[in-house]
């Protein structure tokens, strides 16, 4: 997918939505103590063969997603890594009202197919008592119109294994069978203290739990710091779902995450991304792997659209809150990074040390 003036023009004007909307649209997921609960997935749909499975078929399903979503950008990073992008639609989602998701009229037909231009409503035809909101990314039945799943979480598994026929010629083996149940336990914490580590900061309602969340998020940041000293990638010398993983929030982590988290805790107290070393070179070294594509850098703010400008950042970024745009520019991503020659043991003193890793079982 590439930048075209039709998503440029969709995507430069959001709706505007009144800051008691934004609130009370998260506010059943924020606990006595002040601190943020992420709603669960409604929808798990698995793909494969056999009773109440979907089957594996090329152009039948599409994606609902935002790209400025890193849950959704894992998605569109885990297609085109696959070959899966000529295979299943990835349809993007603009901005937010009171409704909810709005689909982009640019590059799809959905309204005339379906009759929806927000997304809640595929979940109430599919689930008629669902009362939460729709959720970034949406797989959807294109023959049905019907929503197969929004557990990004399980998302991937089925991509990588069951989806494997469809695979390009030399696709990587992101979830290799021996690692499998230590990828689990890795992603797990990946998505805990560091995927949803920054959404428990920002959107804590009281300073004890955002206080809490930012102290994990930095330590989870130092360990694996100290875990890509030897190794290129976090299970040695190939890439892995976990990659991936990592990789959608430290890619949004300067524009996206951090203006929030200092707004909080200030400058000083918020370590920036290239002050871990490994971590950050680490970072540039997938970016060169393909982990990005030019839609995907126009949603981080990292390259402009056709008329020159960036998309406007809003979000986690507090009015008025600048921002040191060079300091996050395209070419810093783009220097080298030096990391090709190392390999490493796919193991670690990490989750899954011991032998834990074979008494947890993940479906």
């Amino acid at each position: 997918m590439t930048i075209t003036p039709d998503i440029e023009a969709a995507h430069k004007n959001p709706p505007f939505v009144e800051p008691l909307a934004l609130t009370n649209s998260i506010s059943p997921e924020i606990l006595d103590d002040g601190g943020f609960r992420r709603q669960r997935n409604w929808f798990s749909g698995r793909f494969g063969e056999g009773e109440g499975l979907y089957p594996v078929e090329s152009g039948r399903y599409f994606i609902l997603g935002s790209l400025g979503c890193g849950w959704a950008r894992r998605q569109h990073i885990l297609l085109r890594l696959l070959g899966l992008d000529a295979h299943v639609g990835f349809y993007l989602l603009t901005g937010k009202d009171e409704n909810g998701w709005l689909i982009s009229p640019a590059g799809n037909d959905i309204k005339e197919r379906f009759g929806y231009d927000h997304l809640n409503p595929f979940y109430v035809d599919t689930d008629p008592t669902y009362t939460g909101r729709g959720t970034s990314p949406t797989v959807i039945d294109g023959q049905t119109g019907k929503v197969v799943s929004n557990d990004y979480h399980l998302l991937p598994q089925d991509w990588e294994t069951v989806w494997a026929p469809l695979h390009k010629e030399g696709a990587p083996d992101l979830y290799p069978e021996p690692l499998r149940k230590e990828i689990d336990l890795l992603n797990q914490q990946i998505f805990d203290d560091i995927n949803n580590g920054t959404y428990k900061v920002i959107f804590a309602k009281q300073i004890g739990p955002a206080r809490a969340a930012f102290e994990v998020f930095y330590a989870r940041l130092a360990d694996l710091d100290f875990r890509l000293k030897s190794r290129r990638y976090l299970f040695g010398d190939k890439i892995t779902d976990s990659d991936v993983r990592l990789f959608q929030t430290l890619a949004s982590f300067e524009r996206n995450y951090r203006p929030g988290i200092a707004h909080l805790f200030g400058e000083k107290e918020t370590k920036q991304l290239w002050e871990f070393e490994n971590l950050w070179a680490y970072g540039r070294d997938l970016f060169a792997q393909g982990f990005v594509d030019d839609l995907e850098l126009y949603f981080l703010g990292l390259l402009p659209g056709e008329s020159g400008e960036y998309l406007a950042k809003g979000g986690f970024n507090p009015k008025g809150y600048q921002l040191d745009l060079p300091e996050v520019s395209l070419a810093r991503w783009q220097e080298p990074n030096d990391r090709a020659q190392l390999t490493g043991s796919p193991f670690y003193s990490g989750p899954g040390g011991g032998g834990s890793f074979e008494r947890w079982t993940f479906a």
